[in-house]
């Protein structure tokens, strides 16, 4: 329990486990009913990621939580494997990267069949990224 507590509260992971506050946070304010899962749908256009035809909240939100996992995934496994080390050192800064690269590939294969729910959404139709 504690290597968890650890890999999700030490650096690196510490960056994704901050957005995933902000994730949780917002999709509680919507819960609520304080806002809405579209409010920032106007500003930005996620196409050209391959995240077209849902919420922006809703792919962002994906691959806050896919990312945040894969991290502390990768960063409990390389405590519980390996010693202290240049080369560990070096396997935790990759670690991020490596789960954020992977957590676009999941995200862009979660969103495709999301879009068939969504038809009003702009790019709807279009061929699959």
């Amino acid at each position: 329990m504690w290597t968890f507590v650890g890999a999700a509260t030490g650096l690196p992971s510490i960056l994704f486990t901050a957005a995933l506050v902000v994730v949780v946070c917002f999709w509680l304010l919507v819960a609520v009913g304080a806002t809405t899962a579209n409010t920032f749908d106007s500003d930005v256009d996620l196409d050209a990621w391959g995240f077209g035809g849902v919420p922006v909240s809703v792919s962002l939100s994906l691959v806050t939580v896919f990312s945040w996992s894969l991290t502390v995934g990768s960063t409990a496994l390389l405590v519980a494997i390996t010693s202290s080390g240049a080369v560990t050192a070096v396997l935790r800064l990759i670690a991020p990267a490596a789960a954020l690269f992977m957590a676009w590939q999941l995200t862009r294969r979660s969103v495709r069949p999301l879009r068939r729910l969504r038809p009003d959404e702009p790019g709807f139709g279009g061929p699959p990224a």
